[in-house]
């Protein structure tokens, strides 16, 4: 199995990038974002203590996040792969994730980071807000989500940094030229398979 982390900050341009590794790849998209929007969408109880949460621009909890994740690749473990997107957040949900696919006899295969600047991210995210009309995109949530990134979401590269599956890209320049880089990366993981066992 093919199993990717597309990691970030939050304008980077994840899920754009994660429809495009999917429809070339066939990986099943895991999005913890889509699962909430679609939970806060049908005002479960989860969607509404989660709306709560995200409004602040805080994390929800790893216990929500993780019960969601098992439950998705239960669901889906006959398929190629998964992309992980907007998840593991913390080192514990990564060594979490580690433990639910190690079950599943599969592993995270790599870490692929879009590295864009600050200045970037939060114009992007403004734009978005404007097009999308998301009342989470203003511009305080929005500082505080990328604060919120780089002191507690950061240290996940540094955990994949460590197994040797950290493969920072990127993630500024056209769609297109991020998702050469992406597919290069990728890429190259199947030769290392097909040469190393």
């Amino acid at each position: 199995m093919l199993n990717i982390v597309i990691f970030g900050p939050p304008g980077a341009g994840k899920g754009t990038q994660s429809q495009l590794i999917i429809g070339r790849y066939r990986l099943t998209h895991l999005s913890t974002g889509d699962i909430l929007r679609n939970e806060i969408a049908n005002e479960t109880p989860l969607g509404t203590e989660a709306k709560k949460i995200i409004e602040k621009g805080e994390l929800v909890s790893d216990d929500i996040v993780i019960g969601m994740v098992k439950n998705k690749i239960e669901g889906s473990i006959d398929g190629n792969g998964f992309i992980f997107d907007g998840f593991p957040r913390t080192t514990e949900q990564a060594e979490a994730l580690d433990k639910l696919l190690e079950e599943k006899g599969t592993a995270i295969s790599a870490m692929i980071s879009l590295d864009v600047e600050e200045t970037e991210l939060v114009k992007r995210l403004l734009k978005r807000a404007e097009d999308q009309g998301r009342t989470d995109d203003n511009i305080d949530v929005i500082k505080n989500r990328i604060k919120v990134y780089n002191e507690v979401t950061s240290h996940v590269c540094n955990y994949y940094s460590k197994k040797g599956k950290y493969s920072p890209v990127d993630g500024t320049g056209s769609i297109e030229e991020i998702f050469d880089r992406i597919s290069a990366v990728i890429d190259g993981l199947g030769k290392k398979r097909s040469c190393c066992g």
